[in-house]
This record gives structure tokens, sequence and C-alpha cells, in this order.
């Protein structure tokens, strides 16, 4: 009943941590008046696009006019900005897996976050809220705020890994292919399009690396003790993750290569072929072209043998030119 009232006002999710690892849901008619345990959170979970959205950040929210024209801004890329009052700015994108896009368009979180309330925007929906609000129904999600920006990032991260792992299986079957069949031809198309994958996803990834390598060394006081360390494990998964993307667009070009390199490889091959073809024929249509001249005095034109020693004359001289062309090995 809360999601549908919510939905009105642009708010996809409105939910008080209890910080047991549990959440419950409120209103957004319960936002103005609310009263919280100290060991509670709150996270407000916004749709982007809904002008309800920009009315209440404007408004109500009790952010600077500079903190809200951040979090509206059209275009943005990863970003972590400390605020005054141990607050921060942390921009997010992860991999976009909605029905029908593409999994390089990426989509983005933009987070406000405080000692006890988690600000987020999205303009696409994401799958690592929809699993972050399963494992809080389940009494096993953040229990503070740190911890609720921290899980966020990390189911981001994770599904990256499965685009990336998928891209890596693409081009690994497309080497065991080329190396099964020699007249394998690989879709050009196809290929093309991982090496485009991987590097959109690399374009928008390494900043965000940067950002979680930021994250270990900031000292919050709202901060849990070892999130450091967990940010720290985030840094050196996306650094795999790119690592593994540019490994992926190497061997893209080495497959094309290969593929090159067969091709050009088989056209010699053929013209090779050819050559020799018209090297043994040559001679013998010029043979056949002089004595087929309309004019007297032909050797053997009035013997009945004639044709027998002008075949036997061209055969010779096609033996020759193969024994020729083995001894310079040509053949």
């Amino acid at each position: 009943m809360f999601e549908e009232e919510n939905a009105q006002w642009g708010l996809v999710h409105a939910l008080v941590l209890d910080g047991r690892g549990g959440a419950r849901s409120i209103a957004r008619t319960e936002l103005d008046d609310l009263q919280m345990q100290p060991h509670e959170s709150l996270w407000l979970h916004w749709d982007r696009s809904h002008p309800q959205t920009r009315t209440w950040l404007r408004q109500s929210s009790g952010l600077s006019e500079f903190n809200c024209d951040l979090l509206l801004e059209e275009n943005t890329r990863p970003r972590l900005l400390q605020l005054s009052d141990s607050e921060l700015l942390l921009f997010l994108r992860g991999v976009n897996l909605n029905p029908g896009a593409e999994p390089e368009d990426m989509v983005s979180v933009r987070i406000f976050g405080s000692a006890r309330r988690v600000i987020s925007l999205r303009l696409r929906p994401l799958r690592a809220t929809e699993e972050l609000l399963v494992q809080l129904e389940e009494g096993k999600g953040p229990k503070t705020a740190s911890e609720l920006i921290l899980c966020m990032a990390q189911y981001l991260t994770n599904k990256v890994q499965d685009l990336v792992s998928d891209l890596s299986e693409v081009v690994d079957a497309e080497e065991e292919k080329i190396d099964a069949d020699e007249r394998y031809t690989p879709e050009h198309g196809a290929v093309l399009q991982i090496r485009r994958r991987a590097a959109a996803l690399k374009r928008f990834l390494a900043p965000q690396r940067d950002i979680f390598g930021q994250l270990t060394r900031i000292k919050l006081p709202w901060f849990v003790e070892d999130d450091g360390d967990y940010w720290n494990e985030l840094n050196n998964s996306l650094t795999r993750y790119l690592e593994e993307l540019e490994l992926t667009r190497e061997r893209v070009g080495l497959v094309l290569e290969a593929e090159d390199r067969r091709l050009s490889v088989r056209m010699s091959r053929t013209m090779y072929r050819f050559g020799i073809i018209t090297g043994i024929f040559l001679p013998m249509s010029f043979l056949t072209g002089l004595l087929g001249i309309n004019v007297g005095g032909i050797p053997f034109s009035e013997s009945p043998y004639g044709f027998l020693v002008a075949c036997t004359l061209m055969l010779s001289v096609a033996l020759g030119q193969w024994w020729l062309f083995r001894r310079l090995r040509w053949v």
C-alpha cells in the first residue's frame, strides 16, 4: 500500500533500517514528522525523472542548493565528493539489466549519505536495490547507513562480474572454433560488438575503481570500522574486472588478426596456384597460336604425324617447365 502511495510522489522506496538487518516501510506523508530511534537509519530511494522528486529535494530534504543541483544533473560520471558535517555525495554506475536494454548502456545511482540518512536517486530500475530489499525483508540486510551504501556498491559490482564473464566466454568459444575448424569464419559484427562493449564498460568503470580506492582511505565518523577493508576488496575486484575487459579487447583483436591472416594465406595460395597454371599454359598457348597461323611452310603440315609431333612438343615444354619450377623450388 505504501509503495503505491509513494509512487505518486516519485518515492520508490522509503525504509527505516532497524539496526539489526531488517527494515520497515513508511509512507511519504510520514517523512515530515518521522521520529527515529538512535539505532535506526532512514533510506529514501527516489525516481529522478518524477517532478515531485525535484520538488521534495529542493524544498523538504534539507540539502543545500549545490547538493541538489549535483544530484539532479542530467549527465554525470562516477564521482565522490566529501561535504561538510561528515556528509558525502557518491555517484556510481552499473550495467543495465533492464529488458531490451544494452548492458553497456550504464545505469546510474546518485547517493547522498550522512550518519543516519541515505538519499538515493535513479532514472531506471536497478537490480541492486531490488536485491537489497530482499535482504532487508529477510533480516539479513545492512544495519547502518554506511553499510547500506557499501552493499549497494557491492551489488552493482557483482553485476559487472557477470557481464565480464559472459563476454570472456563468448571470446573463448570463438577461439575454440577457430582452432578446431580451419575454414571457420567468425561473425565480424558480433565480435566487434564484444569489443565495443568492453571499451564502453571500461570507460565508466575505471573512474569508479578510483572512487572505491578513495573510500578505503576516507575515515568518516559514521563509517563502520571495517568498512575500509570492504571498499578495498571492491577496489581490487573492479581492478580485476577492468584487466579482464582489457584482455577481452586484446583477444578480440587477436581473433580478427588470425582471421585476416588466414584469409591472406588462403588468397596467397590461390594466387600462387593460378600463377603456376598460367606459367604452364602460357608457352603452350603461344605454340598453338604460332602453329595456327594460316601461312605456308609450317613444319610437319604435310606429314600424317604432324599433330602428334605438335602435341609431343607441347608436352615436352610443359614437363620442362615443371622440372624447372621444381629445381627453383617454386612448387
